[in-house]
């Protein structure tokens, strides 16, 4: 074992949902750096296996621009729909939503986005487990 390495995060899990790998490389780190343990998932269906898998999941990182025809837009709808306690941010390069497309505890943030700006959001969402109902 290599001494020298970093240990792993401990936080809450987010799912960063990302179809560019090298953004989606980017994202995760950004969620690390940040104390948060991310898993990831290369599109909007791929997101909604994983979180059918998982009760773990607190967060969902989400880029709204995505091929394969289901939208950022569409998987936070979902979300909102189906796994309410979920928090969620949007984001974009290309893509400004307007309020309506953005769920209730969602946020949208636009590419390229600092970490300090995603840290600050990460702090605004409540991390205690949710509630099972």
């Amino acid at each position: 074992m290599n001494s020298d390495r970093t240990p792993a995060p401990t936080g809450p899990l987010v799912l960063v949902v990302e179809d560019e790998p090298l953004l989606r490389l980017a994202a995760v780190e950004m969620v690390e750096d940040a104390g948060y343990v991310a898993v990831e998932a290369a599109d909007a269906f791929e997101a909604v296996r994983i979180l059918e898998s998982r009760d773990d999941i607190r967060i969902v990182f989400t880029d709204i621009d995505m091929p394969g025809g289901m939208s950022g837009v569409t998987l936070a709808a979902a979300i909102r729909d189906r796994w309410p306690p979920i928090d969620i941010i949007m984001t974009s390069g290309a893509v400004v939503p307007v309020d309506a497309m953005v769920p209730e505890r969602g946020v949208f943030l636009a590419k390229p986005v600092s970490q300090r700006q995603f840290e600050r959001t990460l702090e605004g969402f409540r991390t205690d487990p949710p509630t099972v109902m």
